[in-house]
């Protein structure tokens, strides 16, 4: 690592670390405002058009990859999400729509294939307990009775 002395305050101070004063004197500066000129004040304007807002659906598709993964469909669809992201960022709207056209597609696939599946094993189970638990029984009262 190199230590060379680099100062953020230069002048006649700039060996000398910062003081209170010095910081408060800096502060109280920049508190001012601009200095008063004859020119007129100019702004700067930063309008963002609604039209490039494309969701990405990368929460959806989080959620779908941790809980509910049905033949890996939650991992893909987080993977088209993330493709979403990439092209919104490099300013492609058209091909960020469309990834997040796919990862959308794929998270409502996931949820319904993830909810039929949850059902149905909850449906199983109420349905095939009563039977099991007789079986268990007829077992045990069998071996009771010393027959195999």
């Amino acid at each position: 690592m190199n230590h060379s002395s680099h100062s953020c305050f230069p002048g006649p101070r700039s060996g000398v670390p910062p003081t209170y004063e010095m910081l408060k004197e800096e502060h109280e500066v920049t508190v001012l405002g601009p200095p008063p000129g004859p020119g007129p004040v100019t702004s700067t304007v930063v309008n963002i058009r609604s039209d490039t807002v494309v969701p990405d659906h990368i929460v959806w598709s989080l959620f779908n990859t941790l809980f509910m993964n049905p033949c890996c469909l939650g991992f893909v669809a987080f993977a088209y999400s993330v493709k979403s992201r990439d092209r919104k960022m490099v300013g492609d709207v058209i091909g960020a729509q469309s990834f997040a056209s796919t990862a959308k597609c794929l998270n409502i696939w996931a949820v319904v294939l993830g909810l039929l599946a949850t059902i149905g094993t909850i449906v199983a189970v109420i349905i095939l307990s009563p039977g099991i638990a007789q079986m268990i029984s007829e077992i045990i009262e069998r071996r009771r009775h010393g027959g195999h």
